[in-house]
């Protein structure tokens, strides 16, 4: 099966870019270890910890990076790339994705150290900025000349002063990284599909120093998700941020909402005014409607360094949950829900490092809302 390209036919003619290209992907594999039969052991003592169904985030297994070189137009997007790999050189590799138009959110991942949708980065994004700034996520004061500190982390430093773990990649794939050098594409033969060359991993070995060489630039690195358990892959758990989104009560709350269901049936046809009308200003419906736009992809979460970096801390999008129905004039709890985020896992674990601002696809600014949450429950 032939993916075609989205663009138009006469740009398809005149464009050099839009032919197939050489292009390698190195990706994060991740096999979990097969669980024992043996029940595992429980200190009746300790302290329940609401994180822990997290599975600690550092699941237990083979880890590795796989690269694949595979012939794909520039224009086309990771996804893409990903599912040509599967169908055509490794069905074992294992991802996520389902509308594939952005909408969904499920197929989140880390590419080239940034939280991303697979669905709506492009391979040529990717590689101009493998290209054009392969520093781009470390600070002005850090010396290029340390090929370890070239790596790009997985959280963009800021002026706020951030524990040095907080803004290194995440534990549960620390140790992926690959040992291999680039390849040398111009010594590909055009006719060969694709290369898959299995790589092994080391903890200590740094990542190769990006030039502005083509071969060298024209590498893509995918890893899963910072700050969720891998379970295969790229493929992560997200049941602990649903379960802190649907902790908030991500729905509408209001007071006469028992008495309208009560009162369903031949009362409600014999109401003159329905009691579930609720009347707002445009200046109030702005309030919430981009925060409803979510699409609790988890990007926000990957970025933050306290979520991550796997401190007790709800995250931006079960925060961003809790905001659009605390900014609802139509919602009569407001009282109870900044309370409720008021927790030392909540509102009060933010740093507001910003970090989460910066990856989310539905143009929220996560950093600010948190911010004006901040500040509504100082008040």
């Amino acid at each position: 099966m032939t993916l075609q390209s989205t663009g138009s036919v006469g740009s398809q003619a005149s464009t050099p870019d839009r032919d197939p290209r050489p292009v390698t992907f190195r990706i994060a594999r991740f096999t979990p270890r097969p669980q024992s039969e043996r029940p595992a052991r429980t200190n009746p003592f300790a302290k329940s910890n609401p994180f822990a169904t997290a599975g600690s985030r550092r699941a237990r297994g083979r880890r590795w990076t796989q690269e694949y070189t595979i012939r794909i137009a520039p224009q086309r997007t990771v996804l893409d790339a990903l599912l040509q790999i599967k169908r055509e050189v490794d069905p074992t590799l294992n991802f996520r994705y389902s509308c594939g138009h952005g909408m969904c959110g499920s197929d989140a991942v880390l590419i080239n150290g940034r939280p991303d949708l697979l669905c709506t980065a492009t391979i040529a994004d990717c590689l101009s900025v493998s290209k054009t700034i392969p520093n781009a996520y470390t600070s002005p004061g850090i010396a290029t000349g340390n090929s370890q500190d070239q790596q790009p982390p997985a959280f963009r430093r800021t002026g706020t002063a951030t524990p040095k773990r907080a803004i290194s990649p995440s534990p549960s794939h620390s140790d992926s990284v690959s040992d291999s050098t680039a390849t040398d594409f111009s010594a590909t033969n055009p006719t060969e599909i694709a290369t898959v060359t299995a790589a092994t991993s080391h903890t200590d070995t740094p990542h190769p120093t990006e030039t502005s060489s083509y071969a060298e630039s024209s590498a893509v690195e995918i890893r899963p998700l910072p700050g969720f358990t891998p379970l295969r892959d790229l493929i992560v758990d997200t049941d602990a941020m649903f379960e802190q989104i649907r902790r908030f009560k991500p729905y509408l709350l209001h007071d006469d909402s028992s008495a309208d269901s009560s009162q369903a049936g031949q009362a409600k046809a014999a109401s003159a005014e329905p009691a579930s009308e609720y009347r707002q200003t445009p200046e109030e419906l702005a309030r919430y409607e981009l925060l409803s736009t979510c699409i609790a992809c988890g990007l926000c979460q990957g970025a933050c360094p306290i979520y991550a970096g796997g401190e007790a801390f709800a995250g931006p999008a079960a925060m961003i949950a809790a905001a659009r129905f605390i900014n609802d004039s139509r919602d009569s709890h407001r009282q109870e829900r900044l309370e409720a985020i008021d927790q030392v896992d909540g509102i009060q674990a933010c740093q507001s490092i910003r970090a989460c601002t910066r990856p989310c696809p539905r143009g929220i600014d996560v950093g600010e809302e948190m911010w004006k949450l901040v500040e509504a429950v100082k008040e």
